[in-house]
């Protein structure tokens, strides 16, 4: 990823439209059991190398934001970057750009929601609620998210790293 004006621009975008989305859904986006709509652009670095930094700083003020706690802050954010940056290793496998933020998810975020903050549920079903929602907004939404932007050609140019 080149560091030009464009690329600073798209990245604070990012971080902006996630935050602001987890932060209005509020209750949504947090907890044992969530369905944090901006999980949708986690599959953006696939076609936009400029969001990886967007999604990680966006997360960082969601999180502070949110209320839920250091713990969220740090590993929620180090869930969401670790993910964007697989999902951009993934870029030629279409059907695997959701999977990294899927599973870094319902890893790590469910695991310390679990130790640290609701133990309603059992750890592996705690994970895997997480993963859950993780599945049906990154599958759901972020995959036809990605198609759109494709067919798009305003957007495609937009959005494209030259």
């Amino acid at each position: 990823m080149k560091l030009s004006p464009k690329s600073i621009i798209q990245s604070a975008m990012i971080a902006a439209i996630y935050s602001v989305f987890t932060i209005i859904l509020g209750s949504f986006g947090f907890g044992p059991v969530q369905f944090r709509i901006a999980e949708a652009l986690t599959v953006l670095p696939a076609v936009m190398p400029s969001s990886i930094p967007g999604l990680f700083i966006g997360c960082i003020l969601a999180n502070w934001l949110g209320g839920f706690g250091t713990a969220d802050i740090v590993f929620g954010s180090m869930a969401t970057l670790l993910a964007a940056v697989c999902t951009r290793f993934l870029r030629n496998s279409r059907f695997l750009y959701p999977l990294p933020p899927v599973l870094f998810n319902a890893a790590i975020v469910g695991s310390y929601v679990y130790y640290l903050y609701d133990r309603t549920y059992t750890l592996v079903a705690t994970m895997v609620f997480i993963g859950f929602s993780e599945l049906v907004i990154c599958y759901g939404i972020g995959l036809p998210l990605i198609e759109f932007i494709k067919k798009n050609p305003a957007l495609k140019r937009i959005l494209s790293d030259q």
